[in-house]
């Protein structure tokens, strides 16, 4: 692995963890592209650009996961301009997850 693919790792931990644990919206974007794009395929969420982005994680992602959410990593592959991570997610449904389970009531 070369330097710069050493660096899209730790870039994309610093938005992890702005994302999940800080919960910061602001931090989180200052770790994307000029213009981000981010594609729930199961429920066609998300948000093109930098506002829809951000529209998307201020109002519907970010801070808004079950008390327990509980990210495990599998595995990663840093390539040259791309992480992809294989994860097991697991919570408690303790609230509507408008992203993931749209118009599913808390069980």
């Amino acid at each position: 692995m070369d330097n710069e693919s050493n660096n899209l790792g730790e870039i994309f931990d610093k938005h992890l963890e702005f994302q999940f644990d800080k919960e910061d919206v602001d931090a989180t974007m200052t770790t994307m592209t000029e213009d981000p794009y981010v594609h729930n395929v199961p429920t066609l969420t998300g948000g093109r650009d930098y506002d829809g982005v951000y529209n998307f994680y201020k109002n519907h992602f970010i801070g808004k996961l079950p008390r327990d959410f509980k990210v495990t990593n599998i595995s990663r592959t840093v390539g040259k301009d791309q992480v992809v991570d294989e994860l097991i997610i697991s919570f408690t449904h303790d609230r509507e997850i408008e992203y993931m389970l749209p118009g599913v009531a808390p069980t």
